[in-house]
Order: C-alpha cells, then sequence, then structure tokens
C-alpha cells in the first residue's frame, strides 16, 4: 500500500533529524516574532506551524506504526498539547483572522490543529515530508498552495519540521512559527516573514 511505504520512508528520514538539528539557525528574536505577528495580523499570510511538542522529538515514529492508529505513532504530550492550545490563544490574543486550518494527517499534527480551536481543520498529504527527490510531488502541492494563498486572512498550516527544511531551509522547533509571504514563481512559493518561537 502506498501510504504505507510512505510512512516507512518517513520513519527512516525523520531519523535524520537529531543531526540536522545541530545545524539549525538560532531561535527567532523579538524584533523577528513583532515582524511577523504584524504579518499575520494584517492577513493574506501563512502560518507554518510545527506541530507541539512530542517526545523524543527526533527520530521519527516507532517501528511498524500505522497513520491510521494514533497509538502506534510518536504523540504529543502534556507539553505539546499546552502548546497547541497556547498557539491559538496567541493568534486569538494578536487579533489574527484564521481563513483556513489545514494539517498532515499524522496524529501529532491533527491533534495540535484541532486543539488550536481556531477553526474546522482539513487534512492534507502536502504537509507531509516528500520522500521522492525524482519526482517531489507533494513538495510541489505546498508549494502551490503556499504561492496562491489569497485570503484576507491567514491560512495556518500544521506540519513537520523536514516539511518546513524542504520547504524554506529551516528546520523549526516543536510548536514554532514561521510566518510566510506569498510570492508565486519564487522558487519555495514564498518569503519568510518572520518566526515566532513556540510557547513556553
Amino acid at each position: 500500500m502506498i501510504e504505507s511505504r510512505i510512512a516507512r520512508q518517513f520513519g527512516r528520514l525523520a531519523r535524520c533529524v537529531l543531526a540536522i538539528s545541530l545545524v539549525v539557525t538560532p531561535a527567532a528574536g523579538a524584533d523577528d516574532a513583532k515582524e511577523a505577528w504584524a504579518a499575520l495580523v494584517k492577513g493574506g499570510h501563512v502560518a507554518l506551524i510545527r506541530h507541539g511538542n512530542a517526545p523524543p522529538g527526533y527520530g521519527g515514529d516507532p517501528p511498524g506504526f500505522k497513520i491510521d492508529d494514533c497509538k502506534t505513532q510518536r504523540n504529543l504530550d502534556d507539553r505539546g498539547r499546552e502548546q497547541a492550545k497556547a498557539l491559538g490563544d496567541s493568534l486569538r490574543n494578536h487579533g489574527v483572522r484564521v481563513d483556513r486550518i489545514r494539517s498532515s494527517p499524522w496524529c501529532r499534527c491533527m491533534d495540535t490543529a484541532h486543539l488550536m480551536a481556531v477553526g474546522p481543520v482539513d487534512s492534507s498529504w502536502a504537509l507531509v515530508p516528500d520522500m521522492n527527490p525524482n519526482a517531489p510531488a507533494r513538495l510541489l502541492e505546498l508549494k502551490e498552495m503556499v504561492s496562491t494563498w489569497r485570503g484576507s486572512g491567514t491560512l495556518v498550516l500544521v506540519t513537520h519540521a523536514l516539511t518546513v527544511r524542504a520547504l524554506i531551509g529551516i528546520l523549526p522547533e516543536q510548536g514554532e512559527t514561521v510566518v510566510l509571504s506569498p510570492t508565486p514563481g519564487s522558487g519555495p512559493g514564498a518569503d519568510v516573514v518572520g518566526r515566532i518561537a513556540a510557547p513556553r
């Protein structure tokens, strides 16, 4: 089954995250976050959010996990659930209008999206890391999704670190938000406006 193969590939590739994380750009500063919030309040931007804290934080999912069985996956812990609620509270407190929220079908992403409570959640395989460098269909779909966003409010996308890295070259922390300005015709389909650190 294609989904099972994709899930196995995702698990193997995600094990590389620990090594990659050693060269991650430092967390966003206050000015960076201020610009990011201003863009979200203005509308017409995309909030790319890595799911909340899900131990161990790297290494993908346990062997033999199933996409349709959350008990077999790496899931949010108490801190991750609190982060997800705090993300939603922050959007509301800053006056950000969310027009649409989409999530990777992985349980830790869907749970993050639902706990944010900012609107109905749609799942999308475009938000799962694309493991095929020769035919990156999901990454191309994600670029299209981001570059063509024209809503007056914000498009919220809840995803994985490797998806964010493939799109814009940033490996965010769990619960971190990267704010994008759609730029049709550019390589990634968007420019990075700023980063908002994960809720503590």
